[in-house]
């Protein structure tokens, strides 16, 4: 039987797992996130003359100088979260908002931050027509977080930094994790896992090298 190009793409997040970590130490993927991404749409949210590649396991360009991420970096990140059914999550980087369609399935609700005008407009407009009711997209600057709706059970950072910004470590909730690629821009970026204790001490776990676009910040 002939496989569908969704279940190629899960097909290849297996394999690049498996590529990815030794069996010793590594992750395996988690059928839940899996489920979660097999319900999601991606052909509706890359450009119209990207969507043959829609579900290639590659990160894809999505206008305005930003990428849509790699099927097996999605799922890595979202893994990492933890991520709960009762879960308040916050993106900082909505992009094309594909990353928080994924989590919508599988937390209660998802606050996605963009500083794009264009994009917060098309992703807030295409969650919406796609039914993601339990995501709100936020025009602003995702270095600063969300305080009015902190503290998160988790937040994911879908752009590069060359450190943690200090307000999403004080919006995470004690036992949330927050991950983030941090690194230079265009060069080498480490996908970092951070782990706030209940003492509020961080535990710092580098995962996986990334190549993510930079956190843009707005200007003064």
């Amino acid at each position: 039987m002939t496989k569908t190009p969704m279940q190629k793409m899960l097909e290849s997040i297996r394999l690049s797992y498996q590529f990815s970590f030794d069996s010793a130490g590594g992750f395996i993927p988690a059928e839940r996130i899996l489920k979660a991404m097999a319900e999601v749409p991606r052909e509706e949210f890359v450009p119209e003359e990207m969507r043959p590649f829609a579900y290639d396991n590659n990160a894809l360009p999505i206008r305005h100088g930003q990428t849509i991420s790699q099927p097996f970096i999605v799922a890595l990140m979202t893994e990492l979260l933890r991520p709960t059914p009762e879960s308040v999550i916050l993106e900082i980087g909505t992009g094309s908002g594909y990353q928080a369609a994924v989590l919508a399935n599988l937390v209660a609700r998802v606050y996605s931050i963009e500083i794009i005008p264009e994009m917060a407009d098309e992703a807030r407009q295409r969650l919406a027509r796609l039914g993601y009711d339990n995501v709100q997209v936020l025009l602003r600057d995702g270095y600063h977080g969300l305080p009015e709706y902190a503290p998160f059970d988790g937040i994911i950072v879908t752009a590069a930094s060359s450190c943690v910004p200090p307000q999403l470590v004080g919006q995470l909730k004690p036992g949330g994790h927050l991950v983030i690629p941090l690194g230079e821009p265009y060069h080498y970026q480490e996908l970092t896992l951070l782990l706030k204790e209940q003492t509020g001490a961080l535990q710092w776990r580098e995962i996986l090298g990334v190549a993510f676009v930079p956190l843009t910040r707005q200007r003064s």
